[in-house]
């Protein structure tokens, strides 16, 4: 009995010694796995770990340039903020300043249209009151806002003469008539000659002619019709401003005339001009 029990036992001893050798081996077997699982984990571990490091690295200095620009986009910003300060000012005074100029233009217009509203209104009185006188002796004309009567010379004098004739000084009556209605208006009366060469004891020269028949004018506007000495100028022009050639006796008699310019006050036309510019400050 005990033999038997004896190889029993051995037999179990051998059994078991023989499955525990399997399972080992087996075990082993895993082991070496595991032990090359874990060291490929560890060498990805250590990649990870150093793609960390660059990518922290790198990301530091993404973080660093990124503060850089941030600080010099605000500092950027406050340069910014100041010229554009500067610059809304400058705006604000460049359009205050074309405003003003604006205003001075419009002014300046005002005034002007006003100006030629006045010589309208005399060009018309004047037409209208020598309207029966013949075309050929009287013309009114308007250059850059300045009229011009011109009057010829058969009209208001003898040949060589320098005194008025009595059918002038109804013609004269009228322009005095309407220039004393018009108080914003000076003239100038001017005498013309042609060519011809004339010399006699009391005249010495065209020139001279021409003086003497623009100060008979003035004199019978002054004493007869009572227009104010302070808004009249007396003015001989000679042979030197033609309206025509003097090869012709049709050029001639064109040239002999008497023009009465009349002139605009310019203190009173700078005056409104001036008034203007009061009432837009």
């Amino acid at each position: 009995m005990k033999k038997v029990i004896a190889l029993v036992s051995i037999a179990a001893l051998l059994m078991s010694s023989c499955v525990s050798k399997k399972k080992f081996s087996e075990l082993e077997d895993k082991y070496q796995d595991t032990n090359t699982e874990l060291k490929s984990a560890n060498m990805k571990l250590s990649v990870c770990e150093d793609e960390k490091a660059n990518m922290r690295t790198s990301y530091d200095r993404q973080i660093k340039v990124l503060e850089n620009t941030n600080n010099a986009l605000l500092n950027t910003q406050g340069e910014m903020a100041i010229i554009s300060k500067t610059g809304a000012e400058n705006l604000q005074k460049s359009l205050e300043s074309m405003q003003e100029k604006d205003l001075q233009i419009k002014t300046m217009r005002d005034a002007i249209n006003k100006k030629d509203s006045v010589t309208l209104a005399l060009v018309t009185s004047l037409k209208g009151a020598l309207d029966n006188v013949n075309d050929e002796d009287i013309e009114i004309s308007v250059e850059k806002g300045v009229v011009f009567v011109s009057i010829s010379d058969k009209l208001l004098f003898g040949s060589g003469q320098y005194t008025v004739t009595k059918e002038a000084r109804k013609v004269l009556e009228k322009v005095a008539k309407v220039v004393n209605d018009k108080k914003d208006f000076e003239f100038m009366v001017e005498g013309h000659t042609d060519t011809d060469p004339i010399s006699r004891e009391v005249i010495e020269d065209n020139w001279d002619l021409s003086v003497k028949r623009a100060t008979s004018v003035v004199r019978i506007l002054q004493d007869e019709f009572s227009v104010d000495p302070k808004r009249m100028t007396a003015a001989g022009r000679g042979e030197y401003l033609p309206v025509a050639s003097n090869d012709t006796s049709d050029g001639k008699a064109k040239n002999r005339r008497t023009r009465i310019v009349v002139l605009p006050k310019l203190d009173q036309f700078f005056g409104m001009i001036e008034d203007g510019m009061k009432n837009t400050k």
